[in-house]
Order: C-alpha cells, then sequence, then structure tokens
C-alpha cells in the first residue's frame, strides 16, 4: 500500500503552464528570436535541466549566460505566478489523500523561496508533512533532493508514489526506486510522458483512482 504521496508543484498542481509559455516568449523575444508559437509547441520542447531546454529554443550562452537568462526568467515570471490558480482537482485530490491517512510532501525542482512565496497564495500548505526545493533558480534536477528526503524521513520505496507532469519526476522517481504517475496535463506532451514506463493519466483524478488501486 502506498502511504506516501510525493507531489511536485508546476504543472502538477499548479497551472502554470501557460505563464511558462508566456514567459518564455518574452526573452525570446528580448534576444531578438523567434517567440514558440503555440502552447503545443512549448509542451514538445520543455525539458529538464532547463539549460537544455533553452538551448532548445534557440538561446546562444555565449551572447547571453545562462545564469543571466534563468534570473530574467524568475523577474518576469515569478511575480507573475502568483496570480495562477491550482489545476480544478488539486484541493479535491490532497483533501481526499488527507482524508485517507497519505502522508504527502512536496517536491519541486523550483527554488525553495520562490516556491514557499507561491504555496502562500492557497490554503493548501497544511496537506503536506514537507516542503523541499532547490538552493538557486537553476532547475538543474531534484534527484538528489528526492534521495535526502527518502533517507532522511527513512521511507520505503514500496510504499512511496510520486505525481508529476514531466519526464524528470519520472526519473526522480526511478533514481530513489518508487511508482510514479505521470498527468498529462502540464509542461511536457502526452506523447513525450508515453515514452516513460509509468502510468499517464489525463489528470489528478485519474491519479487519485490508481493511487486507489496501490
Amino acid at each position: 500500500m502506498k502511504r506516501y504521496v510525493v507531489w511536485d508543484w508546476n504543472g502538477t498542481l499548479l497551472n502554470d503552464v501557460e505563464l511558462g509559455f508566456q514567459t518564455i516568449n518574452v526573452l525570446l523575444r528580448e534576444e531578438g528570436l523567434a517567440p514558440l508559437a503555440t502552447l503545443a509547441q512549448y509542451r514538445a520542447v520543455f525539458q529538464f535541466p532547463v539549460i537544455a531546454y533553452y538551448e532548445k529554443v534557440g538561446f546562444d550562452f555565449e551572447k547571453k549566460p545562462f545564469p543571466i537568462l534563468a534570473q530574467r526568467y524568475m523577474e518576469v515570471y515569478q511575480p507573475a505566478s502568483l496570480h495562477c490558480s491550482l489545476y480544478a482537482q488539486a484541493e479535491t485530490a490532497l483533501a481526499s489523500l488527507h482524508h485517507k491517512g497519505k502522508e504527502q510532501i512536496l517536491l519541486s525542482a523550483s527554488q525553495l523561496s520562490f516556491l514557499k512565496e507561491q504555496l502562500a497564495q492557497y490554503d493548501i500548505s497544511d496537506y503536506f508533512s514537507d516542503i523541499w526545493g532547490l538552493s538557486d533558480y537553476y532547475a538543474h534536477s531534484k534527484a538528489e533532493l528526492a534521495k535526502r528526503m527518502i533517507e532522511e524521513k527513512g521511507l520505503r520505496k514500496e510504499e512511496v508514489v510520486f505525481i508529476g507532469d514531466s519526464v524528470h519526476d519520472y526519473e526522480v522517481a526511478c533514481s530513489v526506486g518508487c511508482t510514479c504517475i505521470l498527468v498529462a496535463a502540464g509542461h511536457q506532451s502526452r506523447e513525450a510522458l508515453l515514452k516513460c514506463d509509468a502510468e499517464v493519466v489525463e489528470d489528478l483524478l485519474g491519479a487519485m483512482a490508481l493511487i486507489e488501486q496501490m
């Protein structure tokens, strides 16, 4: 039985996909590059580590180093993100798991201070026993964070399920030997997620139905 649910934040609980698309286009235009034409194109090219995604959309780090671009991204994204909504089913899913006695943990590739600022906009913090984020805003990987979390909390991998919206969430779950459910409503396309050896669902209610069977 799964006793612990490890949630991704961006694109899984927080509906910031449109904002991510708009923000990267701001940076592309500022650098004189062609913006991404559609949300579908954005979801097709998005990936972790974010530096690889920036290269894919055309940024030249010789002209503008990645750390400067990443800082500029957060200058545009973070204030606007405080006005994003949660996915429609997010609070229902969190409440349902809470009532069933599941321990819920938030694990994000976002900088921890930014993550907590976003989280403060919603009345859901009490659902999480722990909140884990990175020390910077470069969004390299959260695999090491997951390993620390598992070790420090003494979790048994067979009792843990990760829920996320990206191939990286699957990779992180695999790195610690845990099950993963991927939701195809976030930053990466369904086609990309289907290449993973994980259950892919359309929304959070689908994820809840799978957890019931675990």
